[in-house]
């Protein structure tokens, strides 16, 4: 199963006001596993930033003014997320801004072409009355944020995988050949031990040891009672 981890920023909040896009970030997932593939694009949106959206993301309009326009990478987009499930934070957000970034150019909606997963929607209905921000869940699940002062489309994005990985299915950093991590940094490999590696030293139990050790299961069965006979059938590999 392919996945893309989707977060855009954008001038303001809504697009039927005209608002665009002007940072989009993805990372890919296939079978659970981060690939290190990722998409990152500023795009100039040829319109003002609101100040209230400059304080979220910091980009400034000086900042993207030799970036290209939205229908100069709409194809590259679409290219990356075609025929995969998007994974994506309060998704009708993101999903109606590149929505009417594809009229524009007279393309077809996105779920013409993806999947749509909200993990916000995921994230209330496993955590019902708690905060389910991405920072709230980053914190939740153990996941490192420190170094998100302001937001970003690829930050967010890569936190956004990591989070969504260990939310629904537990550990995500283990790597059996070298894969790549929830961040898409390489993780060591597993150390395998040589075949003609020398024999390990058996240590066995004193007498004393196995004197002590006959007592507690003494006292075991005692204090089990008729429970103690299952106890010992179990210990002398018996049918229990």
């Amino acid at each position: 199963m392919r996945q893309v981890v989707l977060d855009t920023e954008t001038t303001g909040l809504d697009p039927t006001d005209g608002h665009r896009i002007i940072e989009v970030g993805c990372v890919e997932i296939v079978d659970r596993r981060c690939t290190g593939r990722v998409l990152h694009q500023y795009i100039n949106p040829q319109r003002d930033i609101d100040e209230g959206a400059m304080e979220v993301h910091g980009i400034t309009q000086e900042h993207l003014a030799d970036k290209p326009v939205f229908a100069a990478v709409a194809a590259e987009i679409l290219e990356f997320i075609a025929g995969s499930e998007l994974v994506i934070h309060n998704a009708p957000f993101d999903v109606g801004f590149l929505n009417a970034e594809y009229a524009r150019v007279g393309k077809d909606r996105i779920e013409q072409h993806c999947g749509v997963l909200d993990t916000l929607v995921m994230a209330r209905q496993k955590h019902p009355g708690q905060r389910v921000s991405l920072d709230a869940l980053c914190k939740r699940y153990g996941v490192d944020n420190s170094g998100r002062e302001l937001h970003g489309a690829l930050l967010d994005a890569r936190l956004l995988a990591e989070m969504y990985l260990i939310m629904t299915g537990g550990q995500v950093g283990l790597s059996l050949d070298g894969e790549q991590s929830a961040e898409g940094a390489s993780v060591e490999t597993i150390r395998r031990l040589s075949a003609d590696r020398k024999p390990l030293r058996v240590v066995r139990a004193t007498a004393e040891e196995l004197l002590a050790h006959q007592t507690k299961l003494d006292n075991v069965a005692k204090a089990s009672g008729e429970n103690g006979l299952l106890w010992e059938k179990i210990l002398e590999g018996g049918d229990a």
